[in-house]
């Protein structure tokens, strides 16, 4: 089964082509990074207005890749929610009208669950995660900790309070007056300084349950350096750097550890924008170690958002005929549990089977 997949919930158009839900055969992306670094950050209006001028180059531009026509394709996904909700309206309305064009049933898929089947594709050097594992989504946006069953279905076992890890690393990047986007240069910077510099909190780290909250962390540091500042003492960036994301890192390792034996899992998936940071993937890796775990990662190109893992997570409900509607919408918050029992806002409910 050859699926196209769709993904413009932020400020990446892109467009894959993956086979029976792992096999991923050609995959373009239109960064738009550029184009909002010089407001430090991705302004929505912008980001949609993008879209529709870059959709339909990547979507020709995969087929040409795949060198593929429109009848070697079975069904078409697309991002309907969560993100910003001019950007998902871009992608959603492109599959509808494909779906149109075409007569290929389209499959809505949840941001999350995409970024969860990151992980299960399968890339050069390695297979990819099968179901159940433990699952740790840390990105911008979000930041929870899942268990994913053999069906692909999910259960939230707990999630940021507050803001997510990548937001934090946003956030600290810009007190420090790096360029954007912040969360690599943070990583980057992280490596060159003294993890102990700086006392930082480790927000719920006390708790026993499997929640987060990272904006105490980020109100502490601004503390800091403007503390610093005011005294006329030197901020030194990269150990700023290096105790943030000590902090971040230890808070999301532990309490994925607890997880971990909490449920039992033997494989553990860290997947998201954030996964593609260095200190995250050592930590997680000497944790799962001394766990006698596997932990698997998704490449780095396939951590940030993009259209593989959007049509990978629609290939169980493609291979179900768990179709989505034309009537299918945009939804800039969409709980992932009402996503999977097909609860969608609004009050109604589709059928598993409609049309």
């Amino acid at each position: 089964m050859n699926i196209l997949g769709i993904e413009t919930s932020c400020d990446e158009t892109s467009a894959a082509i993956v086979q029976d839900g792992v096999h991923l055969l050609a995959q373009v992306t239109a960064s738009q990074i550029d184009l909002h670094a010089r407001f430090g950050g991705v302004v929505p209006e912008v980001a949609s207005r993008r879209h529709v001028v870059d959709i339909t180059k990547v979507v020709e531009q995969v087929f040409c890749d795949a060198r593929m026509t429109w009848s070697d394709i079975d069904a078409i996904a697309v991002t309907c929610g969560p993100g910003l909700l001019g950007s998902l309206l871009v992608g959603v309305s492109a599959a509808k009208g494909y779906a149109l064009a075409t007569g290929k049933p389209i499959v809505g898929v949840h941001h999350i669950a995409g970024h969860v089947a990151a992980a299960m594709l399968a890339w050069a050097g390695g297979t990819g995660a099968t179901p159940p594992f433990l699952c740790l989504v840390v990105s911008g946006g979000h930041t929870e900790l899942l268990t994913v069953d053999s069906d692909f279905r999910f259960a939230r076992l707990g999630g940021t309070r507050d803001d997510a890890a990548g937001e934090a690393y946003d956030k600290v990047a810009r007190l420090l007056g790096l360029a954007y986007p912040g969360g690599p240069k943070v990583d980057d910077l992280a490596h060159r300084g003294r993890p102990d510099a700086y006392v930082f909190p480790r927000a719920l780290l006390e708790d026993d349950g499997f929640d987060f909250s990272f904006s105490g962390l980020k109100s502490a540091v601004n503390n800091e350096i403007v503390k610093r500042r005011n005294r006329g003492q030197d901020v030194s960036v990269e150990d700023v750097c290096a105790s943030f994301q000590a902090a971040v890192v230890e808070v999301l390792v532990e309490k994925t550890r607890r997880a971990a034996l909490h449920t039992g899992a033997r494989t553990i998936v860290v997947a998201g924008g954030v996964a593609a940071n260095r200190g995250l993937r050592e930590a997680m890796s000497k944790m799962a170690q001394a766990l006698s775990a596997r932990v698997i990662f998704p490449p780095i190109e396939l951590c940030t958002d993009n259209a593989a893992m959007i049509a990978a997570a629609a290939y169980p409900r493609a291979k179900a005929g768990r179709w989505s509607p034309l009537t299918l919408n945009a939804y800039a918050q969409l709980p992932l549990a009402d996503w999977q029992d097909d609860h969608w806002p609004g009050g109604h409910r589709l059928s598993p089977t409609c049309e």
